[in-house]
């Protein structure tokens, strides 16, 4: 069963349904010193007080933005007052308000730059008030599927609400829709959780048992047979290290210099044959001296497939890109009149494309 997926930016209703449970009577024994029932119980208080530690240490460094009619989260990175967001949050604004999450006032803020392609950008608080509480950013390297997490954000303006599931998946590449607001940027190594993830959420924090954030509320998937209702249990998280690399980049420079994301060198759109079904990514430009330039590729090509993974579009080959290092060989199969080809191809690094005021 196919799903979509909504970038988590604005409130929005939410729906219902009915549910069924059964009720399972039991008879309680006495409990002693050491029983299993003394064991499952102490465990419980702990993994309790786990969450409350995490919410304490956590919590006070994820803020609510505000712009225009939008609403999203963020997380203060730093205590001169920059924010990590998404950059779908922020959108096409300069100015927001930002409230912190022991406050109700409204902090006044300005964008630094955002970096739509890695759907991230750093807003500054114009008088950052003291006790500031940056975030600790975990390693995403050593984040295992079924570890605990927690999502923290303003979902459906709901501020400093918090939910809690698992790591479900890593290693997710992941293409987010266009629409107001959504720059549809194709995403690689996300964190998947189950924790979760509404509207409002987008630039909130997920955070493991360590209290440290390991990824950027981003995502969360919808049933496309059920016009669009959220698919229980599964969303997508930036990760940390994706965060602290193009961040950093945007408060030193104002910009991406180095975008970590491989590319072709070539402009391309969709090709579809005479049944209008898709068949390919058909190139109709070629940047000199790029890596496509290099191997030979030329306008009017239709690329199939990169290495062993099959493209029959544009978005299908972003995302196999995605998967991909710049640096790092691959083949590339194409159409030329009508005859199939390959070609080896060094690839390049995505040119940066963003934002600042």
């Amino acid at each position: 069963m196919a799903v979509a997926l909504v970038a988590v930016l604005a409130p929005a209703g939410c729906s219902s349904g009915s549910s069924s449970s059964s009720t399972l009577a039991a008879t309680a024994s006495p409990t002693t010193a050491g029983s299993p029932q003394t064991a499952s119980t102490n465990g419980g208080t702990q993994l309790q007080e786990a969450y409350q530690a995490v919410i304490a240490n956590v919590l006070p460094s994820v803020v609510q933005i505000t712009t225009g009619d939008s609403l999203g989260s963020g997380i203060v990175y730093d205590d001169k007052g920059d924010i990590v967001t998404n950059a779908h949050v922020v959108g096409t604004a300069t100015g927001f308000t930002v409230t912190l999450a022991n406050s109700t006032t409204a902090l006044d803020a300005g964008l630094v730059a955002s970096y739509p392609d890695s759907d991230l950008a750093v807003i500054r608080l114009k008088n950052p008030p003291s006790g500031l509480k940056p975030a600790s950013f975990g390693d995403s390297s050593k984040v295992q599927i079924g570890q605990i997490t927690l999502a923290m954000g303003s979902p459906l303006g709901l501020s400093s609400s918090v939910t809690q599931g698992i790591v479900s998946a890593i290693g997710r590449t992941v293409a987010e829709p266009q629409g107001p607001g959504s720059p549809g940027a194709t995403i690689s190594n996300m964190v998947q959780t189950s924790a979760a993830i509404n509207p409002g959420n987008s630039g909130g924090a997920l955070a493991d048992l360590d209290s440290k954030v390991i990824g950027i509320n981003t995502l969360a998937a919808t049933e496309p047979q059920t016009n669009g209702a959220a698919a229980s249990g599964i969303g997508f998280a930036i990760p940390a290290s994706t965060i602290t690399n193009i961040a950093d980049q945007l408060i030193k420079q104002g910009k991406v210099t180095n975008s970590g994301r491989a590319a072709l060198g070539i402009t391309a759109r969709s090709s579809f044959n005479q049944q209008f079904q898709p068949t390919g990514a058909v190139i109709v430009a070629v940047t000199p001296g790029g890596a496509a330039a290099s191997a030979g590729l030329q306008v009017g090509d239709v690329i199939t497939k990169i290495g062993d993974t099959q493209v029959d579009s544009l978005n299908a080959l972003t995302t196999a890109l995605a998967a991909l290092s710049p640096g790092s060989k691959t083949t590339v199969t194409y159409i030329r009149n009508g005859e199939t080809r390959t070609v080896d191809v060094t690839l390049g690094e995505l040119a940066p494309a963003q934002t600042s005021p």
